[in-house]
């Protein structure tokens, strides 16, 4: 039997054209996403709206059809606060990095909420999955990493859509992370994810709104046909 249909069964359909309303909508949920860190309510996400989301992080492009993400959902109190632990290890680490008033400033934010969120979540990356040679991954072994992403982002506003809220925490020692929940060595962990319904968010990134840090003009960012000279 073949592998694959002839060709000339596999013909593009029709694309759907989205209105103006359709377009609104997707725009709103992208400039209302926001990183999660103290607003999370303790009741438990809806399981049915927690497919959805899954089902949206799923549906993300990869490189090869690979698909390499894998979904870690933690909810025990007792792992949770092992991962703290650990959490708290690396950020006392980080801010030994800042200096001054900088190291006040960084001192004074919260940047997680593994224990208030109902839900986490390790998003994973498996590199053994798809075979030793994958399509569109011969000449960039780091696609299957950004595939992985782009189902996180996927993720992000799905869950945004359905009312719940999106903190990423960046700062831990992957191997400490990788010992408490017990990821194989060619598992990448690409995203630990705290989430639960928020009432409440801030209407620019809290380390904006904070002065952490200026947002960047779109201009300033935006180059035509290679890299600006200097």
């Amino acid at each position: 039997m073949p592998l694959t249909m002839p060709a000339e069964a596999v013909v593009p359909q029709p694309a759907r054209q989205f209105d103006d309303r359709e377009r609104q909508t997707l725009y709103d949920i992208i400039n209302a996403r926001r990183d999660v860190r103290n607003e999370f309510r303790p009741d438990p996400v809806d399981p049915a709206a927690l497919r959805r989301i899954l089902a949206a992080a799923h549906a993300a492009p990869s490189v090869g059809l690979m698909q390499p993400w894998d979904f870690l959902l933690i909810r025990d109190p007792d792992r949770r606060a092992e991962v703290h632990a650990a959490f708290l290890r690396a950020n006392a680490e980080a801010e030994e990095m800042f200096d001054g008033d900088r190291k006040a400033l960084y001192r004074s934010l919260k940047l997680e909420g593994i224990l208030t969120a109902p839900l986490n979540i390790c998003v994973t990356c498996d590199r053994s999955r798809g075979g030793k040679v994958v399509l569109g991954r011969t000449h960039n072994r780091d696609m299957d990493l950004y595939s992985t992403v782009c189902a996180v982002q996927n993720l992000w506003l799905a869950a945004r859509a359905e009312g719940v809220g999106i903190g990423w925490v960046s700062i831990f020692r992957p191997e400490d992370l990788r010992g408490l929940l017990g990821i194989p060595d060619h598992v990448e962990i690409v995203a630990y994810l705290c989430a639960g319904y928020v009432d409440d968010l801030y209407t620019k990134p809290e380390l904006e709104a904070r002065g952490w840090r200026k947002r960047l003009t779109l201009e300033s960012v935006i180059h035509e046909n290679g890299w600006p000279a200097r």
